[in-house]
């Protein structure tokens, strides 16, 4: 008979693999047009951000930084992880409208970032996956509900949905096309 614990190490390493093979994938440039509903009324606002995706291998000094930021026991627990930076521009206007960068890591099916969407403090986020391509987020705080859904399609193509949530009520979705650049 296969213990609880051995079950759960298998789990673990495969949702490990799974989000390794995942941020592999996802690494290089992106073209992301974006589209927001502001809810209840559904105003809608787009953009289009230019995306840079970096592949963070396990023990770099990144990860180390973002674990002790989360005061984590083991500086090297983070399994792996990405970096993520961005350029918004408004579809209509060309205004810029945001510029930043965030970093994950991952371990079990824990997501450590070194910021929120709406603050720039720590965070974390629980991730599963529905198959090998569709990632999804669920991350809490300051009364808000981030839900995301994250699919490689090919290897040129994602997709994004974002359902902004606070005191049970959805406030936005974001939903989003990217195209690598070649």
């Amino acid at each position: 008979m296969t213990s609880q614990l051995r079950l759960a190490q298998v789990d673990e390493a495969s949702a490990s693999q799974k989000v390794a093979e995942f941020f592999r994938k996802s690494a290089g440039e992106w073209r992301s047009q974006r589209r927001y509903y502001t809810l209840p009324d559904g105003e809608t606002k787009e953009m289009v951000s230019y995306i840079t995706i970096r592949f963070l291998e396990p023990g770099c000094d990144e990860l180390r930084k973002l674990a002790e930021l989360h005061q984590l026991s083991d500086p090297g627990i983070l399994t792996c992880g990405a970096e993520v930076s961005w350029e918004s521009r408004d579809s209509v206007s060309q205004k810029k409208q945001s510029k930043g960068a965030t970093m994950f890591g991952v371990a079990g099916s824990t997501l450590y970032r070194d910021r929120g969407f709406a603050t720039t403090k720590p965070v974390t986020a629980e991730y599963y996956f529905l198959e090998s391509e569709t990632m999804c987020l669920r991350t809490e705080y300051n009364g808000s509900v981030f839900e995301e859904q994250l699919k490689l399609i090919g290897d040129k193509y994602r997709t994004r949905q974002t359902i902004i949530s606070r005191a049970g009520e959805q406030q936005m979705i974001g939903q989003y096309l990217e195209k690598r650049v070649e």
